[in-house]
């Protein structure tokens, strides 16, 4: 652990309360992607298969349980309650995300530190997170006007992982033996998607107007 770490860590869980207040608050999944939330609840699952099996730390123990339980929670309200489903955006809401399943789960086939079941599900889920973002991003362009806490939640998703490259980065420079090559290039990658977003976020924070992405 590592205070880059912790950073993304606490950033990450901050843009998941973001969503839940924006959810539970307004009782409304508007300019949410439903694809990008069920991306994310797969990456989840499949990367902390590990939960029964191998305990590092409380911490460690907790966050995944976090993870797990608040992005099953965000896919069932968005599908099932009866008030907030009403306000989802399907007819904007249309990216094909079964084809990014798809490739990164070929991908991990091909490119992973260890054929393992476990090794292979972990590096498909790092795959998977980088390309996740995507049908949130395609949604907001089509909307057009981006509310202040759709606006907040992807930043600090975005935020989570810039603290991560950090931390690795860190790791590298400190542990002798880091080599998780596959979560720095997908972190990088991921990044870079984020890069026209996080322009037009800060061009309207320094406006002080609403955020609006080109359609």
């Amino acid at each position: 652990m590592n205070i880059f770490r912790l950073a993304g860590d606490m950033t990450h869980l901050l843009s998941i309360l973001v969503l839940l207040l924006k959810i539970y608050a307004t009782k409304s999944c508007s300019g949410i992607s439903l694809k990008t939330q069920e991306l994310y609840a797969l990456v989840f699952l499949a990367r902390y298969l590990d939960l029964f099996t191998d305990f590092i730390s409380v911490y460690n123990t907790i966050m995944k349980v976090v993870f797990i339980a608040s992005s099953l929670a965000i896919v069932w309200c968005m599908r099932l309650h009866p008030l907030v489903k009403r306000s989802y955006d399907k007819e904007l809401d249309t990216f094909r995300h079964y084809f990014l399943i798809g490739g990164t789960f070929a991908l991990a086939l091909v490119l992973n530190e260890k054929f393992t079941l476990q090794e292979v599900l972990w590096a498909f889920s790092i795959y998977l997170e980088a390309v996740a973002i995507l049908p949130q991003l395609v949604l907001l362009q089509r909307s057009g006007n981006v509310d202040n806490l759709t606006g907040q939640y992807v930043f600090f998703l975005g935020a989570y992982r810039a603290f991560y490259i950090l931390n690795w980065i860190y790791r590298y420079l400190t542990e002798p033996r880091f080599t998780r090559w596959i979560a720095c290039v997908s972190g990088i990658v991921q990044t870079g998607i984020y890069a026209d977003f996080f322009y037009y976020y800060f061009i309207s924070w320094k406006n002080n107007s609403k955020l609006k992405l080109p359609a």
